[in-house]
């Protein structure tokens, strides 16, 4: 018998409104923390164009001086292709860094979807 005064329907009304409150709150989660990945991608996104753009700029200016004061003690042919060279290690390095950072990026809301399994126990016993 119940001894609370509430009936089956009020106890699983109540029971219902909580599990709606509840995957309005997971979703909200969810959110929050895609939209922290999203942030750090488009950091790591800009770092990349920004080492492309100035990683061209410097190769194009530097270049030019380079080669010509190579040129004054080599042929300018293979002053050129000895600063190219430079410059093609130096990209290497920056898209190899810039890779390792977008990399440390997670989509997977991890605290959401631990929840959500917490969530999930709890409906199936929620007496415990």
């Amino acid at each position: 018998m119940d001894t609370t005064g509430e009936s089956l329907g009020d106890l699983v009304a109540e029971l219902t409104g909580d599990l709606s409150k509840l995957m309005r709150q997971e979703l909200e989660l969810a959110k929050a923390e895609i939209r922290q990945e999203a942030v750090k991608a488009g950091k790591a996104t800009g770092m990349l164009a920004a080492a492309g753009f100035a990683g061209y700029l410097t190769t194009v200016l530097l270049s030019l001086a380079l080669v010509f004061a190579l040129g004054a003690v080599m042929p300018l042919g293979w002053a050129a292709l000895i600063v190219a060279a430079l410059w093609g290690i130096a990209g290497a390095v920056l898209y190899s860094t810039g890779r390792a950072r977008l990399r440390t990026v997670n989509p997977t809301p991890e605290r959401t979807v631990e929840t959500l399994k917490e969530d999930a126990e709890w409906a199936k016993h929620p007496t415990k």
